[in-house]
């Protein structure tokens, strides 16, 4: 969860529409999920596993778009945006050791934006985003061998009960 909200976070600084949505649905998915199993509800913890499967193929294309796998381009698609803006992931002008430089008459940009140039990072923030993604990536297969797990226990229980019953 407390992953989920910092990308939240930092896709909201961004300006990155689609992940705020993926985002979104992520939290109220893991809050379904902790419902479910705090209630014994196995049908939640199942949806809750659907949903990592999702969400497992939207990080996987997250790195394919930073990593510009096949014909993925940063700077021709929009697709964090919904093409509504030029911009681009937070971590671009605020990565650890960026300095931010702006370009003064520049006439590249629309009028409500402005060219700048960033040096000095010492980590792009492609990678800063790849890691973040494989991050949850990693915590979503955990999360989907437990509710699995977890909602194996419960359907048993459910079994155990009705034949005492």
């Amino acid at each position: 969860q407390v992953a989920a909200l910092e990308r939240q976070i930092f896709d909201f600084l961004g300006y990155q529409w689609a992940p705020i949505l993926a985002n979104f649905l992520h939290i109220m998915a893991v809050i379904l999920g902790i419902f479910g199993t705090i209630q014994y509800r196995s049908r939640y913890l199942m949806m809750y596993a659907v949903w990592l499967v999702l969400w497992v193929g939207w990080n996987a294309f997250i790195i394919c778009f930073y990593l510009e796998v096949g014909r993925l381009s940063q700077d021709r698609d929009f697709i964090m945006t919904f093409n509504t803006s030029l911009h681009r992931s937070w971590w671009m002008e605020n990565g650890p050791g960026c300095l931010v430089t702006p370009v003064l008459n520049s006439n590249l940009a629309p009028e409500d934006h402005h060219v700048i140039t960033v040096s000095g990072c010492l980590l792009d923030y492609q990678y800063i985003e790849v890691v973040s993604s494989a991050t949850q990536i990693f915590l979503a297969l955990f999360g989907f061998v437990y509710a699995c797990y977890v909602s194996k226990v419960f359907l048993e229980e459910e079994d155990s009960c009705k034949c005492l019953g």
